[in-house]
């Protein structure tokens, strides 16, 4: 059981040049932040340099039989801290990741199982946070997300993320 006030442990980074394995990242999250085990991803995979999660929708069902916003915004926010502390662990750093500021629009409901997709909102995005973790120990990345149900996209969001400065 978490208490509160104290840090979960963190999990040990990867080889130099290696990934995390996702069930074993999964496994980690679903310990260190306890809403994770309520959130039913049935899966997250990397495709380049987009993280997705496949998710069901019956745990953020709203009193309308559909797509709870509060839940998805909670979602979009932890898919990025994902993003964010997968890239730095491959890069072999081991730093703190919170959310600055955040935003979404709804277009359509979700009505059933759907998938989040993150990604950079610039592909000098990544390159920009490495300088400024080399520069200034601390830095930020703007991610944006997008949330799929079938083929209507559902919701779009925006993310910056900052990396602090390490311990």
């Amino acid at each position: 059981m978490r208490e509160i006030g104290t840090p979960y442990p963190r999990l040990p980074l990867p080889s130099p040049g290696q990934e995390d394995a996702p069930d074993v990242f999964l496994d980690w999250l679903a310990e260190a932040i306890p809403m994770v085990e309520h959130l039913s991803i049935r899966s997250m995979q990397r495709d380049e340099e987009r993280l997705i999660w496949e998710l069901d929708l019956a745990p953020s069902l709203n009193d309308k039989g559909t797509g709870f916003g509060g839940a998805f915004a909670a979602q979009i926010a932890l898919l990025g801290w994902c993003w964010v502390t997968l890239w730095l662990r491959r890069h072999s750093l081991d730093r703190d990741v919170v959310v600055a500021t955040a935003s979404q629009r709804f277009l359509a409901p979700v009505t059933g199982d759907y998938r989040l997709v993150c990604q950079p909102e610039s592909e000098e995005g990544p390159i920009t946070l490495s300088e400024q973790l080399a520069s200034r120990g601390r830095g930020r990345l703007t991610l944006n997300f997008q949330l799929w149900c079938d083929d209507t996209l559902c919701l779009e969001a925006s993310g910056n993320y900052a990396v602090l400065s390490a311990a």
